[in-house]
């Protein structure tokens, strides 16, 4: 297996890539997000890679992040959905993205993702869900948001106390959220439920 690469960009014709290194041209398809975090053509570059071996041929697949590598990894377990569709998912959104659209079952975003069809996004929320550690799924924020970050802080918040995506949907959704704290909106919601 093929963990990693670190040599010389000689191409970049998105999506591949060729790196050389020890005197082996290494053609290497890349998801977007990493493809324009590239430097010019002759720099020296290191990515993480994943092989992938079929009957009929071996691709190499590059990531700029570990979490991307790791995200690229579970969705080729997801039933339908194969290396190029997973590129396309990376390619359309960022990791963190496509976790807050698991956790919060939203398809409509994953749909307009190129080649992801309804069932197929829902396939990916279900299967997906479990595999999600929603630690790292859910980014660090400084200060108190308020109005749009506020409502998906408390949402995040309020799935991992453990509500279902969908309840947290129906405590927060016919609440006045505007120019409320987190703090604010999942005591409000919290009152919601025991009432």
């Amino acid at each position: 297996m093929i963990g990693s690469i670190r040599g010389r960009l000689t191409l970049k014709q998105p999506p591949r890539i060729i790196v050389e290194c020890g005197g082996v041209g290494y053609e290497i398809d890349t998801p977007m997000s990493t493809f324009l975090e590239l430097p010019q053509v002759g720099a020296d570059i290191f990515l993480r890679t994943h092989l992938q071996v079929r009957e009929d041929a071996q691709s190499l697949f590059g990531f700029a992040t570990e979490e991307e590598k790791v995200l690229f990894r579970a969705l080729l377990k997801v039933s339908g959905v194969g290396a190029r569709m997973a590129l396309a998912i990376l390619s359309g959104m960022s990791v963190a993205d496509f976790h807050r659209c698991v956790l919060h079952e939203d398809s409509a975003m994953l749909i307009k993702i190129p080649g992801v069809g309804r069932k197929t996004a829902e396939r990916l929320i279900i299967e997906m869900r479990d595999r999600i550690d929603q630690q790292q799924a859910l980014p660090k924020t400084a200060g108190r948001p308020r109005g749009a970050d506020a409502r998906s802080e408390a949402f995040d918040a309020l799935v991992a106390l453990g509500y279902k995506p969908r309840e947290v949907k129906q405590l927060i959704g016919p609440l006045d959220v505007d120019d409320k704290s987190a703090e604010d909106i999942i005591r409000s919601a919290l009152r919601q439920a025991a009432g």
